[in-house]
């Protein structure tokens, strides 16, 4: 079973050039292992979801200016998510405040393409299915 996500977790998007981390605000009261726990609504750009270094999807605006300045040559340009739909598929066994729990096996996907994949849980010690 994979191990529940909570604050502080390290996460990968295919697009950018950097890891970040998630950002779980404590309003849900509940934690795991002293830290707050996260659900799959848990997808806010800056709020939860921090950038990752720089862009380099073709599929952002800023992207695609700027290898256009550059005559056609990719530009990477600084990351700046757009998350509009919550993490697939949670936890639909274990629920936190109404919504499934997040697990490690959860993607989150941003409307430049990219794919926010759980690399560390933040946490070790508590499973869920």
């Amino acid at each position: 079973m994979p191990n529940h996500v909570c604050h502080g977790a390290l996460l990968q998007c295919t697009m950018g050039m950097a890891p970040s981390s998630l950002a779980v605000l404590p309003i849900k009261m509940v934690n795991t292992s002293n830290v707050p726990a996260a659900n799959i609504m848990d997808h806010v750009p800056m709020v939860n979801i921090m950038p990752f270094g720089m862009c380099q999807s073709p599929a952002n605006p800023m992207v695609a200016a700027a290898t256009a300045a550059a005559l056609g040559v990719l530009t990477p340009m600084p990351c700046i998510p757009v998350t509009p739909s919550p993490w697939v598929p949670g936890s639909p066994t274990v629920m936190l405040a109404n919504q499934p729990a997040l697990n490690k096996s959860s993607m989150l996907m941003c409307n430049w393409a990219g794919q926010i994949s759980i690399q560390v849980e933040g946490q070790m010690t508590h499973t869920i299915p």
